[in-house]
């Protein structure tokens, strides 16, 4: 069976797409090169490395609604919601604190706090399944949450800072 990183996804990852000018892919971007301690990515292209985080429609039915998340899935949905957190840090000032627990099944929850003030909580199903459809789609995801976060801690700011 094919997984979701061996098929080619040309169309959904545009290497000029603007998408990636985004503040949140670009902390993407820079959170995955700084895991490379072995300088094999490189020589690699953004689009080239965010192409594991894209997965099409076609991919998705392959893939088996009930399954067991490999370690690489788990490490891309955590590099995800780190690189949430760490544009929340940038935009606001605060540090984020960030837990995820997770069964081995794929399914658990993710929550990103600021002092006392939960600015993310996120129950996450079907993790084996986590990607994608385009980078814009990536960038929007991201961008979303982020915002949230945002909102919440403007509504909030003493508990924030607590």
């Amino acid at each position: 069976m094919r997984t979701p990183s061996d098929t080619p996804v040309t169309r959904a990852i545009d290497p000029d797409d603007t998408a990636l000018e985004t503040p949140f892919l670009k902390c993407l971007m820079r959170l995955i090169r700084a895991h490379d301690a072995y300088g094999m990515w490189e020589v690699k292209s953004d689009a080239a490395l965010l192409a594991d985080f894209i997965v099409t429609k076609e991919q998705r039915r392959k893939i088996p609604i009930i399954g067991d998340p490999d370690p690489d899935v788990l490490w891309r949905l955590e590099a995800f919601y780190t690189c949430v957190a760490l544009v929340i840090e940038e935009r606001s000032g605060l540090l984020v604190s960030s837990t995820m627990m997770m069964s081995h099944e794929g399914f658990g929850r993710v929550v990103l706090t600021t002092g006392r003030l939960v600015v993310l909580s996120k129950s996450l199903r079907d993790v084996h399944r986590f990607g994608f459809g385009t980078l814009g789609k990536l960038a929007k995801a991201g961008a979303k949450l982020v915002d949230h976060a945002i909102a919440a801690i403007e509504t909030y700011p003493d508990v924030a800072r607590a």
